[in-house]
């Protein structure tokens, strides 16, 4: 038999047995941790995308390679230039992803839940934001690694340099991980899972596919602006060089950096404004 409570006088305050500290970002970086890696369409997003760049390279690098010795062609660049093919089909698996991640949450009403656990806003979406970033950039710049080594093994080419090993992994991995950020940026704004992707598809495939259709000479400048910076032509210029007029080296980068940069201010400013 227990002994039974004290009597507490009303008003009285109550010490809790168990410990309460302030909740930080780190809690919440831990709670968005937990939800990424424990829902369906993290597993099938990044899995096919992994699948994509590896068996893209994989193919290309053994139909290049049977092409070389039955030819008796050699590459004039390195062969990483091949995984761009793979790592642009992979890229709409994680613009897919980064608008799920916020916008399904939208669509079910979990966010309600969510801001409920954590009222401040803006720490539920810079958690989502890093959770999202670090996953993405980890596992595209290693399969982007392996995919390098699998065309560098099967294709007869000269060997790459460590600056462009480090722009098809590191740069790669952080370009995908960017693009996809703007995608869960795009889908807090929107708050729509099918319109935000549609929207991201767009911004990915459409200036691309205008400027093939710019027939005009009074076009010609926007046609060359738009074939050589366009998301595409982008990814093509980390793996090399594309032309004078194309962005350079790291540029594509940064590019990337400044335009998620404003549209990720964009949503944190629509998260707090707007109700969940």
């Amino acid at each position: 038999m227990t002994a039974p409570a004290p009597y507490q006088q009303p008003g009285a305050s109550y010490a809790s047995p168990i410990p309460v500290r302030k909740a930080h970002l780190g809690d919440a970086i831990a709670s968005e941790w937990t939800k990424i890696r424990s829902v369906r369409s993290t597993m099938w997003t990044l899995g096919v995308m992994i699948m994509l760049i590896i068996g893209s390279a994989l193919s290309i690098g053994v139909l290049a390679a049977g092409a070389g010795a039955e030819g008796g062609v050699e590459q004039e660049a390195s062969a990483l230039g091949f995984g761009f093919f793979g790592v642009l089909l992979g890229s709409l698996c994680v613009i897919t992803l980064g608008v799920l991640t916020i916008a399904s949450e939208f669509g079910t009403g979990m966010i309600r839940t969510t801001l409920t656990a954590c009222p401040t806003r803006e720490r539920v979406l810079a958690a989502k934001a890093i959770v999202f970033f670090a996953l993405v950039f980890v596992i595209t710049a290693l399969t982007s690694a392996f995919a390098g080594l699998i065309l560098t093994g099967l294709v007869s080419a000269p060997s790459a340099g460590v600056g462009e090993w480090l722009r098809s992994t590191v740069g790669v991995g952080a370009f995908v991980a960017l693009l996809g950020l703007l995608g869960l940026s795009l889908g807090t704004i929107i708050r729509h899972s099918a319109g935000a992707i549609t929207v991201m598809v767009g911004v990915m495939l459409l200036p691309l596919v205008s400027a093939m259709f710019m027939m005009s000479q009074r076009l010609a400048d926007l046609q060359n602006w738009l074939l050589n910076y366009s998301i595409p032509s982008q990814i093509v210029a980390l793996y090399g060089d594309i032309g004078p007029d194309g962005p350079q080296g790291w540029e594509p980068l940064w590019i990337m950096l400044g335009v998620t940069g404003v549209v990720l201010a964009g949503a944190f400013a629509s998260l707090h404004n707007r109700d969940a």
